[in-house]
């Protein structure tokens, strides 16, 4: 019986050993058709592997036609083999770099979609405001969005109604959460600035499975794909672990630097509104704080800081962020104001520069401005995107309808450059919208 398995596994060996040599001499023969003049495509198959990717290949390719004048331009051009079958290649392209092409792209297949994880923090009257963030965040964004929605427990049927709505979509899941805080001192937590704002400063201890994350408040809406912000976590060094805008850029009416009675950071102290995470390493890191000289981890280091300054704090979980980065300042990373545009940045005149020359990315629309007459412009973006379906034709009329409601603002300091509200938006849609469906 042995003799006979072991009869077996010597034919399935011949078989494959000439199944790859059948491979081998298909190659070659398709090169020397090429009139190739003796290169070595294993070679050339292991300097593109080794190169990472189809852009390197093509940088391969060029150098071995140097070397050897004889054989075609064509033969290293993986746009003819990325669309033919291995065993239907043009006579004058190279067998061997096909089939790793191919291989390589069957890798590419099944490597598992990476999702953009965005978390919110949800109470009161905050529903409808934090649907339209969430609308604003799908309606523009290329990679598949994971939300994170942490809201009192009277808001989750609602929550659950609406989203379900939008399942159709198939780009987003979402999970709910209540609101949680330790419960030794959960009142005192719940109490800080806001109902339910500090939640934001547990999410790394809450959210264990979770590397990355973009935190944003319900009044934000997204003129730009998360895809762009989230690409940030990777130009992060190796001792940064977060990323917010500057609180202000004018000093002349900065809020922290004027009347803060507690350390911060930088020059104008950073808001939390908008705040890129990676958890990971928040979760392992030890910080320098002004109460022990002994460094603390994220989850031991913000009772104390609370017992230390709860009288000195006015923006309650935003203070204690800047307290934090203050004393550790090599771990933020500091992001254009465009990334967190609020009225701050206008109301008194324009006073951030990059928003002027690119456009507005992500608008802040803070201190209820969605919901009152005090910054039209803010409102009319906001009442844009509320009233806004997922139909593409819908979306590519937004543009037109926003810009006329923006010109009806041109009284105010932030309306008078109201352009700025539809740069990026305009140049969004373009991309997102106004592509053929193969090239979005």
């Amino acid at each position: 019986m042995r003799r006979y398995l072991r009869i077996v596994v010597l034919c399935m060996a011949c078989g494959f050993c000439s199944l790859l040599y059948a491979f081998s001499q298909l190659a070659v023969s398709l090169e020397e058709g090429a009139g190739g003049g003796g290169g070595k495509p294993q070679a050339a198959a292991a300097s593109w592997l080794a190169g990472g990717g189809r852009g390197a290949a093509r940088g391969a390719g060029s150098s071995g036609t140097a070397a050897h004048p004889g054989r075609s331009d064509r033969c290293k051009d993986f746009s003819l083999c990325y669309w033919n079958p291995y065993w239907m290649l043009p006579s004058d392209v190279c067998g061997m770099n096909c089939f790793w092409e191919t291989a390589f792209r069957y890798s590419l297949k099944i490597q598992p979609v990476e999702k953009m994880h965005l978390a919110v923090v949800a109470c009161g009257e905050r529903l409808e405001e934090t649907m339209t963030m969430l609308k604003s965040a799908i309606i523009f964004s290329i990679k598949p969005l994971q939300f994170h929605i942490f809201a009192e427990d009277q808001l989750h049927d609602s929550f659950k109604a609406r989203l379900e709505s939008w399942s159709f979509l198939q780009t987003f899941n979402y999970t709910l959460y209540p609101i949680t805080f330790p419960s030794e001192n959960a009142a005192e937590w719940k109490k800080l600035f806001k109902p339910c704002a500090s939640q934001r400063l547990f999410l790394p201890l809450i959210l264990k499975e979770v590397d990355s994350l973009l935190y944003v408040d319900t009044d934000i809406l997204f003129l730009r794909p998360v895809d762009d912000i989230w690409a940030l976590l990777k130009k992060f060094n190796s001792t940064q672990i977060a990323a917010m805008a500057p609180e202000h850029e004018e000093p002349r009416i900065g809020w922290y630097n004027r009347f803060a009675r507690h350390p911060y950071y930088g020059k104008t102290g950073v808001n939390s509104g908008v705040m890129l995470m990676n958890m990971t390493r928040m979760r392992r890191k030890y910080f320098k704080n002004d109460m022990t000289t002994v460094r603390l981890r994220w989850g031991d280091i913000l009772m104390p800081l609370l017992k230390k300054y709860k009288l000195n704090i006015t923006w309650g979980d935003q203070d204690l962020l800047n307290i934090i980065f203050f004393h550790n300042p090599e771990s933020l990373f500091v992001f254009p104001c465009q990334w967190n545009y609020r009225p701050d940045h206008c109301i008194y005149g324009s006073n951030c520069q990059e928003a002027e020359e690119e456009g507005i990315f992500i608008l802040h629309g803070n201190r209820g401005v969605y919901h009152d007459d005090k910054q039209p412009a803010f409102r009319a973006v906001y009442e844009a995107l509320r009233n806004c379906s997922f139909e593409d034709e819908d979306i590519r009329s937004l543009f037109k309808s926003l810009e006329l409601e923006l010109q009806k603002t041109v009284h105010t300091y932030c309306g008078k450059i109201y352009k700025i509200f539809i740069k990026q938006l305009t140049k969004s849609i373009g991309d997102r919208y106004d592509r053929p469906p193969k090239e979005r």
